[in-house]
């Protein structure tokens, strides 16, 4: 058993698996997942786990290269938007349409789909390399 970190096997051996920039997307409640995609559910009432706390635990375990948001989380979700720019400080990032971030999860290796209801609290981490 793992000492410290992130204990959950399934969202483990799915950072484990990235090659690099492949995708894994981080979910809230809502956001449509196409069939084939693994989804790690980890959802458990509303609000719990939260976006922000999935977030910077995937973060702690994975080499992040860059990241991608729907543009509307700036608008519409503006202290989401916060969390993740506070969480991934100098990692580049683009922001695009949601219709768009749905298309582009739609080619992540696996969706982790969180209890956080606020809108737009989605992001598609892009793997990098240790090395």
């Amino acid at each position: 058993m793992k000492k410290d970190g992130l204990l959950n096997p399934q969202i483990l051996s799915a950072i484990a698996a990235m090659g690099h920039t492949e995708y894994l997307v981080i979910a809230d409640a809502g956001l449509p997942v196409p069939s084939g995609i693994p989804v790690i559910d980890i959802s458990l009432i509303r609000g719990i786990p939260d976006f922000g706390v999935v977030l910077c635990s995937v973060i702690d375990e994975m080499v992040v290269e860059s990241f991608i948001v729907a543009e509307e989380m700036a608008d519409k979700s503006q202290d989401t938007y916060g969390t993740v720019i506070e969480a991934l400080p100098q990692v580049p990032f683009r922001c695009i349409a949601h219709e768009e971030f749905k298309e582009m999860a739609a080619k992540a290796k696996a969706v982790i789909r969180t209890g956080e209801t606020t809108p737009y609290a989605n992001i598609i981490l892009v793997a990098g390399v240790n090395f």
